[in-house]
């Protein structure tokens, strides 16, 4: 058995295609969406991903607008920006790279943002939205998942879904999203025993580690026809590289995400149809879906 590759350039390259019409509906309509970035320091990877996101932007049609604040920033005149940007009427978006020098209190910050221009969904407001399933407003590599198995017609309902991962950003998210489609999750982490008993049992792994250089999942802890998730990125001597041996596990598995090209794509996809989300609901607009079944 190979597995077929799941490839989120191509879907986010359909995807945007949908979004680029979806700006030019709006935009006849009068309304300009508009995203502000704020990146705080000069972490190289961080300057990258606000790049990538700044870029995709543009060739949707998004204006953005980059905020770049030196290490040493205080708390106070972080919040100072991220409220003026609340109240300016032509800002849709604003997302908040992280993470932030260690000085600053990454929640406390996130707290600041008002939750309808949330469009990365990781304040309170939206995450417990989330949990009641009415939340618009998704983190994006969660929702870039799941559309990842819409895509290819993976069947979340009645699956036994194990999930390696339990942040605010990927694997909560996740888990809340899953048993939303009737998934029987199960989620490990950092101090689950006996890792391979459990993903070995389950039709669909996601994997999220992404801090050592060896890997998480390998051939022996998938059984076959398993669908596996890579959303990790490693980069090990000079190669990027996720959680999982991609060699041997795609012997075994049905379906599997490449690293680079699965879910990193769809991540900054996502981000984009989130803040036309925010912009079509700041002028109580319908959105139609824009992501194909």
């Amino acid at each position: 058995m190979i597995a077929t590759i799941m490839d989120g350039r191509a879907l986010a390259a359909e995807v945007e295609v949908r979004l680029k019409l979806e700006v030019r509906r709006l935009k006849s309509l009068g309304v300009e969406p508009t995203l502000a970035t704020i990146l705080v320091g000069e972490d190289p990877a961080s300057r990258a991903y606000v790049s990538s996101k700044q870029k995709a932007a543009a060739r949707i049609g998004i204006s953005s607008v980059g905020h770049r604040l030196p290490q040493e920033t205080t708390a106070e005149e972080l919040t100072t920006l991220i409220r003026g940007l609340n109240s300016d009427g032509r800002v849709n978006g604003i997302l908040l790279q992280l993470p932030l020098p260690g000085h600053l209190d990454e929640r406390e910050m996130i707290e600041q943002i008002n939750p309808e221009k949330d469009v990365d969904g990781l304040t309170s407001a939206n995450a417990g939205k989330l949990f009641y399933g009415s939340s618009d407003l998704v983190p994006c590599t969660p929702k870039g998942v799941m559309e990842l198995l819409h895509r290819y017609q993976i069947r979340t309902a009645s699956s036994l879904t194990v999930i390696v991962n339990r942040s605010t950003l990927v694997g909560k998210p996740l888990y809340h999203l899953l048993l939303g489609e009737d998934a029987t999750v199960i989620m490990c982490h950092s101090k689950s025993t006996d890792l391979a008993s459990v993903t070995r049992q389950a039709d669909i792994v996601i994997t999220a580690v992404g801090r050592r250089p060896q890997f998480v999942l390998t051939a022996d802890m998938v059984k076959d026809g398993a669908v596996v998730v890579d959303v990790a990125m490693n980069r090990v001597e000079g190669r990027l590289m996720g959680d999982v041996d991609f060699d041997g596990v795609s012997k075994r598995a049905s379906f599997i995400t490449p690293v680079p090209g699965g879910v990193g794509p769809m991540t900054v996809t996502m981000l984009m149809q989130n803040t036309l989300i925010a912009a079509a609901k700041s002028s109580k607009i319908l959105l139609p879906p824009v992501v194909p079944s």
